[in-house]
């Protein structure tokens, strides 16, 4: 069991330092696209997590039942933050309308 254990800390550990190691060379420019097109991707870790806490067995400890949920939320503020950042990045490259009233004052002139 504990050996189980080690081996899954220590693929944690390294999935850590391999992300962190691959998102430092991205430049800061794609950071935003970067994260919107990974969307979907958490998409798939939230659905996965359903299925997980769909499939506990009935006697699964409560523990595991709130780690399993608390990471469900988790997953899913990070999608819906991913969803906000894209859609206000969006927003920075769609034309901005003149308000009316200077429009109006444009045209008597």
């Amino acid at each position: 069991m504990y050996t189980s254990l080690l081996a899954n800390i220590a693929i944690l550990v390294l999935a850590g330092f391999v992300g962190f190691a691959v998102i430092s060379k991205v430049p800061n420019t794609l950071h935003t696209p970067l994260m919107s097109g990974t969307n979907a991707i958490h998409g798939i870790v939230v659905l996965g997590a359903l299925i997980v806490l769909g499939r506990l067995p009935e006697d699964a400890s409560w523990g595991v039942r709130i780690i399993a949920f608390v990471a469900l939320i988790f997953g899913t503020l990070n999608v819906v933050g991913g969803f906000l950042v894209t859609d206000r990045m969006l927003g920075m490259f769609k034309s901005k309308k003149a308000p009316a009233a200077a429009v109006e004052k444009g045209a008597d002139s």
